[in-house]
């Protein structure tokens, strides 16, 4: 079976003389071998099947415990209130903060929301998600709290299908990056607890399949324009200079929506909505480039660059304003009134009191205003935590998160040991995480030395989860943040199972070893996550069971 896509031709290389037309040629050159319909089916079929198994594992005994866990705290509460008002509100003066959970979890949500707004760190989107499965299935249904998370990370193990399939060209690859996905214990554990990072990832991925589908849809277009104006002897001076436009291209409207949504989830969105912007311009480029466009730069950046930020970045931005419409059509959400009391008469720079927003509508100054109490919040929370981490840790799964523990004693329902342990923790699959650390080198290898675009549209989501954080280090962050990067995590460990494979010019011997090699990780990678399966579910084990998956002191 083919394991990886042909890289493209150098640009002044001639069209293959035995090519049986000018435009399956340039396919060729600009995407590789065609794949025949057995192969697009089971692009298709092998993540779906893998998507149902791993849809089951998400949603079996998915309100299990049936208490809020970690910073459910926040979220299910919120996403509740946000269903409820279009925005989120404080609990009553008259309800002490450590009875909040136990009344929320046991007597519903009337008691423990009071009538004014809150302020918060995170925008609305991840909770209107929250908010609907709580709206679905009741809210004194756990099961109802987890229900959004649990589908968008079930649909996230179809969506790194897709991504491999466009990114390899082989249904192979593509069903065993769903299976690294769908075992990847830090995602399994975010398709099981409501807090706001699963549903990030959901939409970085989604953004990120959309981006590629528009590189392979215009890439098809343009052999086709190319090969019509080679064809008619009309392929010199101008229009080799600039090469066609490709008019409207849809997948990028949809990118833009799906990043916004990220954004709308958390900001971190905005480093992907960067980073994928600037993958899509050099993919125009390194096409453009393919086809013999003479100024490729100048033609790529006004008849491709140029549409493209207006096209992704217009309708993220108008995507993420639509999710604050909650807030926006309230009267009571926190802020909303403020600019009634701050006119924009002052002359003081970009602050939205200035006479320079004077124009803007008061219910956008007023949003505005809200974001820049926002972002000071969240920069000032430095206070230490037991379970904070520093970025370096994050791809080694140095420090995870105990979300959720519990250690009941022998007679107590479930428990027939001496001691047990009822664990939730967000450590990741190891067997992929480790790997993963290693492929670093081989992706920065061939990115920047064999000039394989694959390596680096992997590189550029792991860097964009990645690096960022590095510039936040005086803020308590969390190794958890790091599941937004498990896809590409996934991705760069498929990307070096396609080189064990080998090429399908290799000899039989060869690829029955590379075939051999690969499948013993993939039953390896499913065995460690059997293995810490109960420990991110909360199954009551023994004391002695749990503590045989502490190898290090940090991971306790």
């Amino acid at each position: 079976m083919t394991t990886t896509a042909e890289r493209p031709a150098p640009a002044d290389a001639p069209l293959p003389p035995e090519a049986p037309s000018t435009r399956i040629a340039l396919l060729r050159r600009l995407l590789g071998r065609p794949r025949t319909a057995r192969e697009r089916l089971w692009a298709w079929l092998g993540p779906a099947i893998v998507t149902i198994v791993g849809g089951v594992l998400r949603l079996w005994d998915l309100g299990r415990p049936h208490q809020l866990i970690f910073d459910e705290t926040y979220y299910v509460k919120q996403g509740w209130s946000t269903v409820l008002n279009g925005y989120e509100v404080k609990r009553p003066e008259s309800v002490p903060e450590k009875s909040v959970d136990g009344l929320f979890t046991n007597d519903g949500a009337a008691t423990v929301y009071g009538t004014e707004p809150d302020l918060v760190v995170h925008p609305p989107v991840g909770k209107w998600v929250i908010g609907w499965g709580e709206q679905l299935f009741g809210i004194d249904d756990s099961f109802g709290w987890r229900f959004g998370v649990a589908i968008a990370g079930t649909l996230l193990i179809y969506l790194v299908g897709r991504a491999a399939w466009h990114l390899f060209r082989s249904a192979f690859l593509a069903t065993i990056a769903s299976v690294l996905i769908a075992v990847e214990g830090m995602a399994f554990v975010h398709s099981r607890v409501s807090i706001l990072d699963g549903i990030l990832t959901f939409w970085v991925v989604a953004g990120f399949v959309a981006l590629l589908a528009d590189r392979d849809a215009a890439r098809r277009r343009l052999a086709t324009l190319v090969a019509a104006q080679r064809d008619a002897g009309e392929f010199t001076g101008k229009a080799r200079l600039g090469g066609p436009w490709l008019g409207i291209r849809p997948w990028r409207f949809v990118a833009g929506v799906c990043l916004g949504l990220a954004c709308g989830t958390k900001w971190s969105g905005g480093f992907f909505l960067a980073a994928f912007g600037l993958l899509s311009v050099f993919w125009d480029l390194g096409a453009r480039r393919a086809v013999g466009v003479t100024r490729y730069v100048s033609a790529t950046f006004i008849k491709d660059a140029i549409p493209g930020a207006v096209i992704i970045v217009g309708s993220a931005a108008a995507t993420y304003l639509a999710s604050w419409w909650g807030w926006l059509r309230s009267s009571g959400g926190y802020g909303r009134d403020w600019a009634d009391k701050h006119p924009a008469v002052k002359d003081t720079g970009i602050a939205p009191d200035s006479s320079l927003f004077g124009w803007v509508p008061d219910s956008l100054r007023s949003l505005w205003n809200y974001h820049l109490e926002m972002f000071d919040s969240a920069s000032s929370i430095t206070s230490p935590h037991a379970y904070e981490s520093n970025p370096w840790s994050w791809m080694i799964q140095a420090r995870p998160v105990l979300y959720f523990a519990e250690y009941p004693k022998e007679g107590e329902p479930g428990c027939t040991s001496t001691e047990c342990a009822k664990i939730i923790t967000s450590l990741g699959n190891v067997s992929i995480w480790w790997v993963a650390t290693a492929a670093l080198a081989v992706l920065l290898f061939m990115w920047a030395l064999r000039r394989d675009w694959r390596a680096g549209a992997i590189l550029a989501g792991l860097l964009a989860g990645w690096l960022p954080w590095f510039m936040y280090q005086e803020r308590t962050i969390f190794t958890f943040y790091a599941v937004v990067m498990a896809p590409f995590a996934v991705l760069a460990v498929t990307y070096v199972c396609g080189l064990v494979l080998g090429s399908p010019a290799a000899s039989a011997a060869r690829l029955r070893v590379g075939r051999t090699v690969v499948v013993s990780y993939v039953v390896l990678a499913v065995a460690f996550f059997v293995f810490w399966w109960p420990i991110y579910t909360a199954q009551i084990v023994p004391r002695g069971f749990w503590q045989l998956h502490n190898w290090f002191p940090s991971w306790i």
